[in-house]
């Protein structure tokens, strides 16, 4: 088997071509590995796209399967319960496109609680590569725009941590 990789001009995300591999099904998946702080997409033909991601803080983790059930293009954000009690003064909406709202240019929703992949605000961008979320896994907006546009609803996302 031949691995060809590359990395984007910005460095954000690694290519890797398996060619006619189908070890990994027909089906497109979403891995993300919360100990490398990487979200991995594997495309039904076995090309992975490999992205920096934030991932749950300590005590809001998450294991298992689910899939994506939604996809938003720059949507409105209401803190949930146990971020409007850490942070009361949050506005109980921030409308989407604003430079507050934390979901960034998408938000890929999955059926497991209120989580979500989503962008970044300009603010939250460092947090990239960290354990920083109330339990979404957080991308750079160039990112998330990539994988939003490669994902469908319905596809299986497996958390490892």
């Amino acid at each position: 088997m031949i691995v060809m990789s590359g990395v984007s001009e910005a460095g954000d995300y690694d290519f890797f071509d398996f060619g006619e591999f189908s070890g990994y099904g027909h089906a497109a998946k979403i891995i993300i590995n919360a100990r490398s702080r990487r979200l991995t997409y594997i495309s039904g033909s076995g090309k992975r796209v490999t992205y920096h991601i934030a991932v749950p803080k300590h005590g809001k983790e998450w294991s298992g399967t689910t899939h994506v059930i939604g996809k938003y293009i720059r949507p409105d954000w209401s803190p949930p319960a146990d971020v409007a009690a850490d942070h009361p003064r949050l506005p109980n909406i921030i409308p989407g496109g604003s430079p507050r709202n934390p979901m960034g240019a998408r938000a890929i929703t999955l059926g497991v609680g209120n989580v979500a992949i989503h962008g970044t605000t300009a603010k939250m961008r460092g947090s990239i590569g960290t354990a920083a979320s109330y339990g979404c896994i957080r991308m750079r907006n160039e990112d998330v725009i990539d994988l939003f546009n490669r994902v469908d609803v319905g596809t299986p996302v497996e958390m490892i941590n």
